[in-house]
């Protein structure tokens, strides 16, 4: 059984290269020069690069950013727990001295 996730990520994937190679070939068949038409196709090229280079970076820092703000909402999250549990032991021992001073009390 495939994963739907895996589908879209594929198909954006072969729509890209679909994309590129329509270009590529109307480049290709344009009244142009060889020359021309080589030039063109590497500017193209290397504008590409630096696009991905700069969404590849973009990518990196959100990724990091929410590393962070992951990692201070579940340090957030362990304090308010630990914060609870040491109320509830501080309750339950509250309650272990109140039975004991009852139990004394009712003993004498």
């Amino acid at each position: 059984m495939s994963d739907d996730r895996d589908s879209g990520g594929s198909a954006f994937i072969a729509f890209i290269l679909g994309g590129l190679t329509g270009a590529a070939l109307a480049l290709l068949y344009a009244p142009r020069s060889g020359r021309e038409t080589r030039e063109l196709l590497n500017e193209k090229m290397r504008e590409a690069e630096e696009r991905g280079r700069d969404l590849g970076n973009q990518a990196r820092v959100r990724g990091r950013a929410l590393v962070d703000e992951a990692s201070e909402y579940i340090d957030r999250k362990r304090e308010a727990v630990e914060q609870r549990r040491d109320r509830f032991s501080a309750a339950v021992e509250a309650g272990r001295q109140a039975y004991r001073e009852e139990k004394d009390r009712g003993n004498a």
